[in-house]
């Protein structure tokens, strides 16, 4: 999750001053928006790939949320900036003249690296619903350790291009559970507004949603959660709501309503590289060099950093092998990536003086899926939008925070469909597998019965009052539980123990960590725009301080 084309010898100097002065109109909300950024850069032309030998002021490792932030302050601040993207770039269509496929239709683009689909929901009616596909490098990854599958974005935006955009703040009552050493005022003044900016965030037409289609299903949601007593919440999200307006009345090309989410969205949805990244780019110093993978970071002369980086093809194949060198490297592969990459050179003693934390307080954020099955008189809709709009919010009194997930199927079904976020205390920890040259994690699979139990806080309540059953053919046969995965890994270099307070391995000055790996396993809701807003943060003092 990387880019940078040309060899440049040296950052552009930058004061904390001329940092804030030149950036002050870009921190605004009509241009972190994006549709300038946009704009600018899809006039500028495609850059090379990093050459070997190069050398990058600074190197940001991936192109999710932190790692976006970061390059786009960054380059605000005048430094030339390489980010390195396992993924593809995602900005060329297929024969189908898409770039994207729908989730009902996965081909070769869905998965990365697989002869065969491993979807979240793998079976319908009690049938497996997996197909066989050409191994590419695709966009979502279902990486398998031990005990849990962890589904991760592939791609130039990284998880912004396969999450459901839901754009959910934490209650301010449960922030010093999410990152205690952190300043709750600095973040809901400052930094959660400048991420929710940058990121594109707004609510749905409130007139809107009680009216139309394709939202049937959330109001059923709401119907059940309300008729429960259980708090039920709109939440905002990056998607362009009128363009969705303009798809249900037949006026512009079917995105959110012909089933694209999972893997990927043709139209609406403000991903990473319609915001920060496009931001990023217009800057003129930020080059992305996607299917480029980093295997090695350790200290070189100069005190710069030498860095190893392997060139992929869509096959998966390594086609090439580059040495760079940075004088800055920023971690910003995601949770599990970032994790693995450090627990991987400690080990190995590229950066044998990395802390014993690397790698500690991993966890899920108590990610749990199940179905309902509704009565006849509660139809869930045949037209589903597959952006969720909404939650049923029992965090205080069962430590859930539910999702009201679309089931786009294109038929109707009678059920209501969720995906629980929970308070489950378990964390798990990556460890260096020496026999086989692999990181491993030790998550073990009965970890999730918490999540189904405070889960059951919200749906055995709602079952109970509508006289209805759960859905036992969505993951496999008379299985209520979809407790097999995460789409939200948090942790593994934890802030303030596996770094400081701002994200710096500080044994190694020049590198940081700038991503959801500094996140202690839970964030109560949707984590990417915590994410955002502590990279923000982060960053600010980085460049105020390093720089």
């Amino acid at each position: 999750m990387r880019e940078k084309g040309s060899a440049e010898s040296g950052a552009k100097g930058v004061s904390r001053r001329g940092f804030i002065t030149g950036t002050g109109s870009i921190l605004g909300i009509t241009a972190l928006t994006g549709h300038t950024g946009t704009a600018q850069a899809q006039a500028a032309t495609a850059a090379a790939p990093i050459s070997n030998g190069a050398h990058a002021p600074a190197l940001v490792i991936g192109t999710g949320y932190g790692g976006s932030v970061a390059a786009l302050r960054l380059a605000q601040a005048g430094v030339d900036v390489h980010m390195i993207e396992m993924g593809m770039a995602w900005d060329t269509p297929g024969s189908d003249g898409k770039i994207f496929c729908t989730t009902t239709s996965p081909d070769h683009r869905s998965y990365w690296l697989r002869t065969k689909t491993k979807a979240p929901l793998n079976y319908f009616l009690g049938l497996p619903i997996d197909r066989d596909i050409t191994r590419y490098t695709g966009i979502l990854d279902a990486e398998e350790f031990g005990g849990i599958t962890v589904y991760q974005g592939r791609g130039v935006g990284g998880g912004s291009l396969v999450n459901g955009g839901m754009a959910v703040v934490p209650r301010r009552e449960n922030f010093g559970a999410v990152l205690p050493s952190v300043n709750a005022d600095e973040m809901y003044n400052t930094y959660y507004p400048r991420a929710t900016a940058g990121l594109g965030v707004t609510s749905i037409d409130p007139a809107w949603f009680d009216t139309t289609a394709c939202y049937q299903y959330s109001r059923v949601g709401r119907k059940h959660a309300q008729r429960s007593n259980l708090p039920f919440v709109p939440v905002p999200n990056v998607y362009d709501w009128n363009y969705m307006k303009q798809e249900a009345a037949g006026t512009a090309t079917k995105s959110a309503l012909a089933g694209e989410i999972l893997y990927g969205n043709n139209h609406g949805k403000k991903s990473l590289q319609k915001t920060y990244i496009a931001l990023a780019k217009a800057t003129g110093n930020v080059t992305v060099s996607p299917l480029h993978r980093v295997t090695s970071v350790a200290p070189g002369s100069g005190g710069r950093y030498t860095v190893v980086i392997e060139q992929l093809d869509t096959g998966g194949n390594v086609t090439a092998t580059k040495t760079v060198t940075a004088d800055r490297v920023f971690f910003a592969a995601g949770s599990v990536g970032t994790s693995k990459l450090l627990v991987k050179l400690k080990a190995t003693g590229a950066l044998p003086n990395l802390n014993g934390e690397i790698g500690r307080n991993w966890g899920d954020n108590g990610n749990v899926m199940c179905g309902r099955a509704n009565h006849l008189w509660d139809p869930t809709g045949s037209l589903q939008s597959t952006i969720p709009c909404s939650g049923i919010d029992n965090w205080a009194a069962g430590g859930a925070f539910a999702e009201v997930a679309p089931l786009p199927v294109g038929i109707e079904t009678f059920a209501s469909f969720y995906l629980s976020i929970t308070r489950n205390p378990h964390r798990a920890q990556f460890s260096w597998n020496a026999a086989t040259g692999r990181v491993d994690l030790n998550w073990q699979t009965a970890w999730k019965q918490p999540s189904i139990d405070m889960a059951k806080t919200i749906f055995d309540k709602i079952n109970a009052k509508e006289g209805t059953i759960y859905r036992t053919d969505l993951f496999g046969v008379y299985k209520i539980w979809g407790d097999h995965l995460t789409y939200h890994p948090l942790g593994g270099a934890v802030l303030n123990q596996a770094t400081d307070n701002y994200g710096r391995l500080t044994a190694y000055p020049g590198l940081y960590v700038i991503d959801g790996s500094l996140i202690p396993g839970n964030t109560s809701v949707n984590p990417f725009v915590t994410i955002t807003a502590l990279a923000e943060r982060n960053i600010e003092k980085i460049i105020s301080t390093d720089l």
